[in-house]
């Protein structure tokens, strides 16, 4: 497993996620009590483990990788049917974040095998061997797979994520009108769910994570530069021209990897620092 720091709890500490410091326990009471009461698997059962990392505020001991077994067969074929399943069925006290599982609202991201990704878009592994999730790197966890997203949005919202207009539309009360070849300017961007798996991947996020707006932020904030109802291309190419908010990228494409949504936020941040030149910022 690699080694993945995670910022743990509501008190901000960081703690350092590797596996010495995790414990592997045991098979949760009810299952090993399953499994004893049970003849061994036969052919027709599909067995597969799932180590979760597992943590709670109330109960602030060292944090865990918990092992759960489900029968394949019996569940569908998502990772987010697998922890569904687990919760409903093995440990109520697993706790996740899920929404609309068909990919839309970003709420089941996670970290799966050691890659950032949505669980409901996630396929079970068919391998024998187990699957580890545990929840997106370097994020404050608040417990168990739920990370604090609260820098995540301030990010966000900090790039004024609206139309911003200093003339008045010229028809009150219409809409602006837009172009099909202006439209498609949009495409590639607008799709973003603000899952977090993009920023969460990249390394320059992890090292500056209050200071580095990150792939999510900066390809909105390209969105709205790209956007011919919008007045304010200057101001907002002036915004992000920083040391640390734009240019902490180095064009590692992590992001593009891990964006379930198959968008790629580097060239976005490229296609950013590009338009500085050509503005003279």
């Amino acid at each position: 497993m690699a080694t993945t720091v995670f910022r743990r709890g509501l008190s901000r500490a960081k703690q350092q996620f590797s596996p010495s410091n995790l414990i592997i326990s045991r098979p949760y009471a009810s299952e090993a009590a399953a499994q004893q009461a049970t003849p061994k698997a036969t052919k027709s059962t599909t067995l597969k483990t799932f180590s979760i990392y597992r943590w709670n505020p109330d109960n602030p001991s060292k944090p865990e990788l918990r092992n759960y077994e489900i029968d394949l067969k019996e569940c569908g074929p998502m990772v987010l049917d697998a922890l569904i399943k687990i919760k409903n069925e093995m440990d109520p006290t697993l706790t996740f974040r899920r929404s609309c599982r068909e990919g839309i609202c970003g709420s089941c991201a996670m970290n799966i095998d050691g890659c950032n990704g949505l669980a409901c878009l996630t396929k079970i592994p068919k391998s024998e061997s187990s699957s580890t999730i545990t929840p997106l790197p370097h994020m404050f966890v608040i417990k168990d797979l739920v990370v604090d997203m609260t820098n995540f949005y301030n990010q966000y919202k900090s790039i004024e994520p609206w139309l911003k207009r200093k003339n008045p539309p010229p028809n009150e009360g219409k809409e602006i009108p837009q172009s099909k070849k202006d439209r498609a300017k949009l495409d590639g961007m607008y799709e973003c769910i603000l899952c977090a798996c993009c920023s969460t991947s990249c390394p320059s996020y992890w090292w500056n994570p209050e200071s580095y707006l990150g792939p999510a932020a900066l390809l909105h904030a390209h969105r709205w530069i790209s956007d011919s109802r919008d007045e304010y291309t200057k101001e907002r190419l002036d915004a992000i021209c920083d040391e640390f908010k734009l240019y902490r990228c180095h064009t590692i494409l992590n992001c593009a990897r891990a964006c379930p949504k198959g968008l790629n936020p580097g060239k976005q941040i490229t296609t950013i620092k590009q338009l500085q030149l050509k503005n003279g910022i």
